[in-house]
């Protein structure tokens, strides 16, 4: 499934920085809600190359929801995901709201 269109991250490092909100990411979170692997410096993963599956969207796509739903669909989801995360990071966000 490699000829699937790249999915459209804005790469504002959100997902990264909120790896507490979802059980399937807690593992990377390195105390303060963020991911072990953030360069808050260089906002960027440190480890891009060989990041774990579950911070790979295509391969979360091909690997458990592909029989479920199409690309275009995963997409929506996701940058649905993205722009809640995004919205608590706001001034005036509440943590609590995920």
């Amino acid at each position: 499934m490699s000829s699937l269109p790249e999915f459209p991250c804005e790469r504002c490092g959100a997902c990264c920085r909120n790896v507490d909100k979802a059980e399937e990411t807690r593992f990377l979170d390195r105390g303060d809600g963020r991911c072990r692997h953030y360069d808050d410096q260089l906002k960027l993963c440190s480890i891009y190359e060989s990041r774990p599956a579950i911070c790979r969207v295509d391969h979360q796509f091909v690997i458990h929801y592909h029989q479920f739903m199409d690309w275009p669909e995963f997409i929506r989801l996701n940058t649905a995901a993205c722009t809640s995360l995004q919205a608590l990071e706001k001034p005036g966000a509440s943590k609590s709201e995920a």
